[in-house]
């Protein structure tokens, strides 16, 4: 992943742009990484495993629910704890 200070992408926002297009380019103000600029076409590709995550989520509890496994909120909120 490249790299920039927060001042050398402002300066070179045009470079920076072509550069995400390959891969992502993280920014980082006083040493620290604060953001990570990726092309729309991998944004896009993140945003669908996510959704397709989330739709095996709702599948897997729907099921659960219609085989009678449920689990009572106290339980539920234990085991996140653990």
């Amino acid at each position: 992943m490249h790299s920039l200070s927060a001042n050398e992408a402002k300066t070179q926002f045009g470079d920076m742009l072509l550069k995400a297009q390959r891969e992502p380019v993280q920014i980082s103000r006083n040493g620290k990484p604060v953001a990570v600029v990726i092309s729309a076409e991998e944004y896009q590709a993140i945003e669908a495993m996510k959704q397709q995550f989330l739709q095996e989520k709702i599948a897997r509890a729907r099921n659960d629910i219609a085989n009678g496994q449920l689990t009572d909120g106290e339980t539920f909120f234990d085991q996140l704890l653990d």
